[in-house]
């Protein structure tokens, strides 16, 4: 029985005209086509995809450069700036202690300086009305005098002396006046006490008289 069916299908088949047989022909190729088709448009779709996903990442990481350079950039002038800070620290601790020193015998010489005026009083007085005793006293004075203003000089003291010169006040003190036509204004016109100065700093402006016209 079913051999005589399978038979009959088969006369079926072979009944159908050319135009027929043409006709499944094109639909089933129209069918393929239609399945490449969608194929083909899948797979540009992936490729679009896959192109946007790769342009995001891409953009990501340039952002992440940009971000690390300027983070980079940000420390390393922190760096410098902490570098020149510490040379500024330095140079200042180094005038300090070179301050330090060279002025660090400042406050002895402050204690000297009354025995080298009472020094120099003593060798203005006059040798002539004195005693053979008393002038070899003054002698001794002289010699002395001598030597401690020496042993000054050598530590950088020096004497401040600007008799002639116009006064200034950095560097003395003005505690009489006189007026005379033939002087400048403001000259120091005497030295009533001596005025000394350590290296380039005045430890004791001297007193002075001046002009005022």
């Amino acid at each position: 029985m079913n051999e005589e069916n399978e038979n009959i299908e088969e006369l079926k088949e072979e009944e159908k005209s050319p135009q027929e047989n043409k006709t499944e022909k094109h639909h089933e190729n129209k069918e393929h086509c239609k399945h490449h088709h969608h194929d083909k448009n899948h797979h540009e779709h992936d490729c679009c995809c896959n192109e946007k996903h790769d342009n995001k990442k891409e953009e990501e990481l340039l952002a992440k450069i940009k971000e690390l350079e300027e983070l980079n950039k940000s420390l390393t002038d922190k760096v410098k700036l902490a570098q020149a800070e510490l040379v500024n620290y330095r140079r200042r601790k180094d005038e300090e202690t070179a301050g330090i020193l060279k002025y660090a015998n400042q406050n002895l010489i402050m204690e000297i300086l009354p025995i080298l005026d009472n020094f120099e009083r003593a060798i203005k007085l006059d040798d002539n009305v004195l005693t053979d005793e008393l002038s070899k006293f003054l002698a001794g004075f002289k010699i002395m005098y001598a030597s401690l203003n020496g042993a000054l000089q050598k530590f950088g003291v020096e004497e401040i002396s600007r008799v002639g010169e116009i006064f200034d006040p950095t560097q003395e003190q003005a505690l009489i006046t006189d007026s005379l036509v033939d002087h400048q204004d403001e000259e120091v016109l005497e030295v009533l006490q001596k005025g000394y100065k350590l290296k380039d700093r005045v430890i004791r402006p001297a007193s002075v008289k001046i002009n005022q016209l």
